[in-house]
């Protein structure tokens, strides 16, 4: 196992003149014992020590490492032994209908890691996410769904049920990557919120196609649903990724993010209650309906992600003097990561194996310039892991 510098900073001030030991070999992602001996052990993904750490309790006994790696979770694994199966029997019946349920998420994948070029989130946290939305969000939300939809009506289910069922579902998805430590400010919420959501929408649209295919509908749905309106899930959970990021960064509870969950099923009911209202209508007026809503939401939820992720980059830019002072780095290598273009061509230059360090690099900085900008002490556990992902990084791409 590489050993990592054991530098526990309280008060900031830290020397970088101390780099981590190059490993002989690196060793396979895993846990491993924690080098911080904050938990008895942290996950190793290849390249760098993340944030998901395993916590012993007095009934567990003697510590043991997890046996699940970070992209996955007892829920997720347990979900996903119950909807695989019947996936995977609808794609061998329908294989076009499941394919084209894919689609969407080449419009949605590009703008979730735009946003996510401040701070990129680490691989296993983001694919955790979207396997959670498309596991145990869809499982949990089917069967409440179903049974409304049995005891009720349809009607009710989609405007009554769906909204609230399915966003607490996705939600909880933001809620764990907050217990995992990547969330850090509102940007890394909308993202985390948008994964799980493209998660969830992929399920659900092999679902609808499916169900369209046997109508004859097939084109008219895939319309509306993958071309017409790809982003609808990703928009509504942001809001509620959006309030969990803005009470972490400001180290409030998350209980105090209810609005924005509140918003997120608002949204969600208004949109289920327009294709609602157009239904038994000609197409074109359903797809009127559904365009112009898309288009208000959209535009409301880009206007607001826009303006979260431009603040996020301003108080990035004011933290550079100190994050060159503290940890003694050049003013250049800290600064690149502030504007989109700079950092774009910084990137391309390097060779594609150093990108990675590079990604790596401007992960760690970013997120040392959100634990300093908390109104609450600065985790030692913290800072040093994130050093250690810095010093690791840097040498990476010399």
């Amino acid at each position: 196992m590489p050993k990592v510098s054991r530098r526990l900073v309280g008060s900031g001030a830290v020397s970088s003149a101390s780099p981590v030991p190059e490993p002989a070999a690196r060793p396979a992602p895993g846990w491993y014992p924690d080098p911080w001996q904050v938990a008895p052990f942290r996950w190793w993904d290849g390249h760098v020590w993340t944030g998901h750490a395993s916590v012993a309790t007095a009934r567990a006994g003697p510590a043991r490492p997890p046996r699940l790696p970070s992209w996955a979770s007892v829920p997720v694994l347990v979900a996903a032994g119950l909807v695989a199966p019947v996936l995977a029997v609808l794609a061998v019946a329908e294989p076009a209908s499941a394919a084209l349920a894919f689609v969407p998420l080449v419009f949605v994948v590009p703008v979730l890691v735009w946003a996510d070029r401040l701070e990129p989130e680490p691989r296993n946290a983001r694919v955790h996410a979207f396997l959670w939305g498309a596991t145990i969000s869809i499982l949990v939300a089917g069967t409440v769904n179903g049974v409304v939809l049995t005891a009720i009506g349809e009607s009710v289910a989609v405007v009554g049920s769906a909204p609230f069922i399915e966003e607490i579902m996705k939600g909880l998805a933001v809620v764990i990557a907050v217990r995992r430590r990547e969330v850090d400010g509102p940007v890394d919420g909308i993202v985390y919120a948008g994964w799980v959501a493209a998660g969830f929408a992929v399920v659900e649209n092999i679902e609808y196609f499916l169900a369209a295919s046997d109508d004859g509908v097939l084109a008219e749905t895939f319309v509306l649903r993958a071309v017409v309106t790809p982003f609808s899930h990703p928009l509504f959970t942001a809001w509620t990724g959006l309030a969990i990021g803005r009470a972490v960064a400001a180290g409030r509870p998350l209980r105090s993010a209810w609005w924005g969950l509140a918003v997120a099923m608002a949204l969600h009911a208004a949109w289920n209650g327009s294709l609602v209202a157009a239904g038994g209508r000609e197409d074109l007026t359903l797809l009127a309906v559904a365009a112009s809503a898309f288009v208000g939401i959209f535009t409301l939820t880009a206007a607001v992600l826009l303006l979260v992720r431009r603040s996020e980059r301003r108080d990035y830019l004011a933290a550079v003097p100190f994050l060159t002072a503290t940890y003694r780095l050049p003013p250049g290598e800290v600064a690149v990561f502030g504007t989109w273009r700079e950092l774009v061509a910084a990137r391309r230059r390097l060779p594609k194996p150093a990108r990675r360090a590079f990604d790596d690099l401007h992960a760690a900085l970013a997120r040392l310039a959100a634990l300093h900008a908390r109104p609450v002490t600065t985790d030692p556990a913290d800072e040093a892991r994130l050093l250690a992902q810095l010093d690791e990084a840097r040498r990476a791409i010399r």
